[in-house]
């Protein structure tokens, strides 16, 4: 079942575009991992540049679209290796 889960999200996740390369963020391998927890997913991010301003919109939506699927009722996003990445993760699961 959380097998399921976790493609599910990968498939609801596949649509998002790093913005500066046009690129799904599964394609690029910055989605790092996919966990499910019954009701709970974790997804670890890594940026490709450890100051990309664009990882905070990335995680944001990655949160929205994992939530959206059915079984899921929570998501965390775990962004590692940005500058800002203790104050991202602070302020995308709050």
């Amino acid at each position: 079942m959380s097998e399921d889960l976790v493609n599910d999200i990968k498939d609801a996740i596949t649509p998002i575009n790093d913005p500066h390369m046009g690129i799904s963020i599964v394609e690029m391998g910055i989605v790092q991992d996919i966990t499910v927890d019954g009701d709970q997913a974790e997804i670890i991010l890594k940026p490709t540049n450890p100051g990309c301003m664009s990882i905070t919109r990335i995680a944001a939506d990655a949160k929205i679209r994992a939530e959206s699927v059915e079984g899921i009722e929570k998501a965390i996003i775990t962004v590692e290796g940005h500058a800002m990445a203790e104050s991202i993760n602070e302020m995308i699961n709050r």
